[in-house]
């Protein structure tokens, strides 16, 4: 391995041009840049977000809701365009002080609730609507375990991995290391854990199928950073199988378009306002290519 040695600084300051995919949005401080209004569609559900893997988690979520018959759960997707700083304007900021994606706001109760962080949205509308989690307590609580796993996991796929591996503006052997052998074991994790169950907690479909497949799901599919072969994907066989499994599922594969905005035009549906709108997706997206 051979690279320039950093001697960290006394004091650290930020240098803005730092490189990296990101590096536009990418600061050291909170709050607003900009005076801008959040949209209000016409369902209970608002939410604001952009179809990376936190984001899925939410739509799968919702259109999974949907689909078992809850019709409360009707929701308006509005697109946050992150490389644009959208997550910066007030009116996200004031319902996500964290400024990521994605975050929901509850129209269907007295006092609009908003509620930020994809493992505390999942939370939150399996409970109001008690569904995808269980009653038991001892399987409640298995469930919560593995939700709150992917949630402490997933900054090192990421974050980490994600990152150094992908985004970085350049490659650097110890960091890639690094978090190829975490990402690696975390997936051994997965593994054995799917060995004896069809699911995450065993035959039922839950938060926690919902939460982790997006990042780990996807990874093992090849549609995440193009690292399947880099991490021997194939050689985890039981997350595979439980990856496809869960991708065949209709809400799954209509949760994975809201608010995509790359790849194939059949892939993406930019807002989502109404069910409708899945079967229009197409003709739209080329009438707004063409504007």
């Amino acid at each position: 391995m051979s690279q320039d040695i950093y001697t960290p600084p006394k004091v650290w300051t930020w240098a803005t041009e730092n490189g990296g995919e990101f590096a536009s949005i990418n600061r050291p401080i909170a709050g607003a840049t900009q005076d801008k209004t959040l949209p209000v569609g016409k369902h209970p559900i608002q939410l604001y977000s952009l179809a990376t893997p936190n984001g899925v988690k939410v739509t799968v979520m919702l259109e999974e809701l949907l689909a078992a018959g809850h019709s409360d759960a009707e929701y308006d997707a509005h697109l946050i365009k992150i490389l644009d700083g959208d997550q910066f304007g007030s009116g996200f900021v004031e319902v996500n002080p964290n400024s990521k994606i994605p975050a929901l706001v509850d129209h269907s109760v007295e006092t609009p609730t908003p509620v930020f962080e994809s493992g505390a949205i999942l939370l939150y509308l399996a409970e109001k609507f008690n569904a995808f989690i269980p009653a038991d307590p001892v399987e409640r609580a298995q469930c919560l375990s593995w939700l709150f796993w992917q949630m402490g996991s997933a900054p090192y796929l990421g974050g980490g991995f994600g990152h150094f591996y992908a985004y970085a503006p350049e490659k650097y052997e110890y960091p890639i290391n690094r978090f190829t052998m975490e990402i690696k074991r975390q997936l051994d994790v997965l593994d054995r854990q799917l060995a004896d169950n069809r699911f995450i907690c065993g035959d039922d479909y839950t938060i926690a199928d919902i939460a982790i497949w997006p990042w780990y799901g996807l990874l093992a599919l090849g549609g995440l950073y193009g690292a399947a072969e880099f991490i021997d994907a194939a050689s985890y066989k039981h997350v595979t199988r439980w990856a496809k499994d869960v991708q065949t599922r209709p809400a799954v594969q209509r949760g994975k378009m809201v608010n995509r905005t790359w790849g194939e035009l059949s892939e993406q549906l930019h807002e989502r306002h109404d069910a409708t709108d899945f079967e229009t997706r197409t003709q739209n997206l080329v009438d707004e290519a063409s504007s």
